[in-house]
């Protein structure tokens, strides 16, 4: 982000302008929703600036800009339509201190303004950097039929009881309150007219302060593999709500970011055969913070359901007497598969398919190895990475074809995907040879839909990992 967006006060303040045509003109009409003090500098301006000028609607000077036009300004336009003109009154509006504006001249520019939704007091800006104008048009024009008439109005009347919705307490019941406000009574309210609407506040108000006090609770949420489009809907609503979201090591940045500024962030990661955030621990600040009224939200990566020690934490939640609810996620296995064009279950090749996971070696013994060792079989193996040499034995010694296929993908659904196409007897040392440091996933019986073309169409029976490698 080159340019940070911000909301500047221009009330009573000075904002200068130089040039008197259309593209002035352009730039006035956006200003002149401000309550900024408004000076055009123009030798000749046309009949729409001399008409508010006449009306009092800005002071127009009719000279050229020179020194000292820019003293105290907040902030100076160059709008001449002429790049020399406009380069001489950036140069003398930064010597007077001024954020300068170029009109169409993103690369001189100081900051630049952003493409507006007005619902006064309620403002969308949208900018592009200059990369893409016509999609800022398209985003303002898309917002302007979804957002009403009416919210700016409604927003007004919000404001001035900001101060009688102190009464309730801070953080959900206020949330609450205006939630209510906003999506339901305020706009059911005002079809009756904007008179209708203070009472009708006064009147929720009370509800709500009759109403008793929320007890927490707990949503184990699926934060998916990685890519944030592939969040769901009701995932996304859960963040939106949460008051603290406490997440997995493997929960994207992109997909943190979604939820609430004011949510609190608790890392509660754990790392194969390193750091980790005991269990117990885990329990406890989840119980701990719904206790005090929280809306909890426990992101976990993939899948909650799938080796997710939700169990552990859903029987903590409940001996404390909490409510709670699963939101279900994309798990790594199907974004796996779906990275390398095949899928988990095929007909007349298998009818099931084994998840499993590589980080608690000492449960691999309790698997029917033999029966995994068959032609055609599937598993997905999580968490994998060190335990492949292990799962490699294994099925070799149960009489698995060394030649069947296996698919590594790193960083399912990420940007930074990687996928290795080998085979069971290459498992290792490919995987130690490729170094990977991310999330992997192992699929066994598959290989991706390309490198098993091409190995058909060598129709050899001693492809090697490297010869099918994307």
């Amino acid at each position: 982000m080159q340019h940070f967006p911000i909301f500047l006060n221009l009330a009573g303040r000075r904002v200068v302008l130089s040039g008197g045509g259309e593209t002035a003109v352009a730039k006035l009409r956006l200003l002149l929703k401000t309550e900024a003090r408004l000076t055009v500098f123009a030798t000749e301006p046309c009949d729409q600036v001399r008409a508010w000028a006449d009306a009092g609607r800005i002071t127009l000077v009719g000279r050229a800009f020179g020194p000292g036009d820019a003293l105290c300004a907040a902030l100076a336009y160059a709008a001449n339509d002429d790049a020399g003109q406009d380069a001489r009154v950036a140069r003398l509006a930064r010597a007077d201190g001024a954020l300068v504006n170029i009109v169409d001249n993103l690369g001189d520019s100081q900051f630049i303004t952003p493409a507006i939704v007005d619902r006064d007091p309620v403002t969308v800006a949208i900018g592009t950097e200059g990369a893409a104008p016509v999609l800022a048009r398209a985003i303002k024009r898309d917002l302007e039929e979804r957002l009403p008439a009416t919210l700016g109005p409604l927003a007004r009347i919000g404001k001035a009881f900001r101060g009688a919705v102190e009464a309730l307490p801070f953080g959900k019941p206020r949330r609450d309150f205006w939630q209510e406000y906003y999506f339901a009574t305020g706009p059911r309210t005002i079809e009756a007219g904007e008179d209708a609407v203070p009472p009708a506040l006064g009147a929720l108000l009370a509800r709500h302060l009759d109403t008793p006090e929320a007890r927490g609770v707990v949503d184990f949420v699926g934060a998916g593999p990685g890519d944030p489009d592939l969040l769901t809907l009701k995932a996304r609503k859960a963040l939106d709500k949460a008051d603290v979201v406490i997440h997995d090591r493997l929960v994207t940045p992109e997909i943190l970011e979604l939820a609430r500024r004011e949510a609190v962030l608790v890392d509660a990661g754990k790392e194969g055969f390193g750091r980790a955030m005991a269990q117990d621990e885990i329990n406890r600040l989840i119980v701990a913070h719904a206790r005090e009224g929280a809306h909890v939200v426990r992101l976990k990566s993939g899948d909650p359901t799938v080796f997710g020690r939700l169990d552990e934490e859903i029987e903590a939640v409940e001996a404390a007497g909490l409510d709670w609810a699963i939101v279900p996620g994309i798990t790594a296995a199907s974004a796996a598969v779906a990275g390398i064009g095949q899928s988990l279950t095929k007909r007349a090749r298998n009818s099931s398919v084994r998840v499993m996971t590589g980080h608690d070696m000492k449960g691999f013994a309790d698997h029917d190895w033999r029966a995994l060792a068959r032609a055609g079989e599937v598993a997905a193996i999580y968490m994998g990475k060190r335990s492949a040499r292990f799962v490699q034995g294994r099925l070799l010694m149960h009489g698995a074809d060394p030649l069947t296929p296996v698919s590594v993908v790193e960083n399912a659904s990420r940007p930074e995907q990687r996928v290795l196409a080998t085979t069971l007897a290459q498992l290792e040392p490919t995987l130690t040879q490729a170094g990977l440091d991310g999330p992997a996933i192992i699929l066994f019986g598959l290989a991706p839909r390309r490198a098993a073309a091409l190995a058909r169409s060598l129709d050899t029976p001693d492809v090697t990992s490297e010869e099918i490698a994307l």
